[in-house]
């Protein structure tokens, strides 16, 4: 082989090996994003494949839904449902008055403490942290229903707007210019870089709960598995889907009392899954206010349970419906 050959072969060789490494550096960098979201920020610029599904550090979202399926081999007991069903509703609640109308909205207002207590409740739904999730909604009450919308189902359709905006490179950072007010709190700031942390430790608990129940009270037919499966994967779950059906559903089903400039609806199927939020075209006409449900069948139990927490002083200075927006929804 002459020099020339050798030398170009050696280049090749080395070209292979770069590119090999450079992958190689960005899948661990993908893989290091599941446990510290900081990775996104230090990334830098967004590359031009950002609005497509990251399908690596998709994997645990994944694999969160198929672990479901161990229900056929862990059984079922009244303590495992009990415990999904509660956990279901404690998150449920945490999502809609603390993730969605007070990081997001600035309804109500709470103590630090307070703040915090939900905020690492909100946490363990595996739907990132509260910065994120405040910043992406801020976002897009700005943008609804247009072009810079990310889960937009007229636009993109029912399976993007529900799920697979949640997974692409784009919506995996949080934007922080949106959430300057509760990005002082290095609390909430360190929930939103270790967003993994807050589900594991829930979900270590439960196996233990289910294992020294299925020990200390064995009629109770539960176990650490049975438990770790109905308690954190199913509730989980069945929570993320039933949150997400006001991106997809709630943008294409129900009925619209205000004219909006999105194609927001008010569902009442849809505000009973998810305590309140059903009742979108209000919220999307007037979002200053803590209660969604405008009229006083239209059940909101996010504003009921808040107004329970104000009366024993845990929230405060809840903000009403003012006067003009009452009297146009009865007109």
């Amino acid at each position: 082989m002459s020099s020339e050959a050798r030398t170009s072969t050696t280049r090749g060789a080395y070209a292979v090996a770069v590119s090999a490494s450079g992958h190689g550096r960005a899948a661990i960098a993908r893989l290091r994003r599941w446990v510290d979201t900081r990775a996104d920020d230090d990334a830098g610029p967004e590359a031009a494949d950002a609005g497509r599904i990251d399908w690596l550090r998709a994997i645990p979202f994944v694999a969160m839904h198929f672990a479901c399926v161990g229900v056929l081999w862990v059984g079922v007991s009244p303590a495992a449902l009990w415990t999904a069903a509660a956990l279901y509703a404690l998150r449920m609640f945490a999502l809609t008055a603390f993730y969605h109308r007070y990081f997001s909205h600035r309804t109500f207002n709470a103590s630090r403490g307070v703040q915090f207590a939900f905020a690492l409740i909100g946490a363990s739904c595996v739907q990132r942290g509260p910065l994120w999730w405040a910043a992406h909604h801020r976002n897009h009450h700005r943008h609804a229903d247009t072009t810079l919308d990310p889960h937009s189902p007229t636009l993109r359709g029912f399976l993007w707007s529900h799920a697979g905006w949640f997974l692409t490179r784009a919506a995996f950072r949080t934007d922080w210019a949106r959430v300057p007010d509760f990005a002082k709190y290095p609390e909430l700031r360190w929930l939103d870089r270790y967003d993994t942390v807050v589900p594991v430790v829930l979900a270590l608990i439960l196996y233990g709960f289910g294992a020294w129940l299925g020990t200390a009270a064995p009629q109770s037919g539960t176990s650490g598995a049975q438990m770790l499966v109905w308690g954190f994967f199913v509730s989980t779950v069945v929570l993320f889907h039933a949150t997400v059906t006001i991106n997809s559903l709630a943008h294409r089903v129900g009925s619209r009392r205000f004219e909006t400039a999105d194609d927001s609806r008010n569902n009442a199927w849809l505000a009973l899954i998810t305590f309140g939020e059903g009742w979108h075209n209000n919220h999307h006409f007037f979002p200053g206010t803590v209660r969604q449900g405008f009229r006083w069948w239209e059940v909101d139990l996010t504003w009921y349970l808040l107004r329970l927490l104000a009366l024993v002083g845990l929230v405060r200075d809840l903000k009403p419906i003012p006067a003009w927006v009452a009297a146009k929804a009865r007109g």
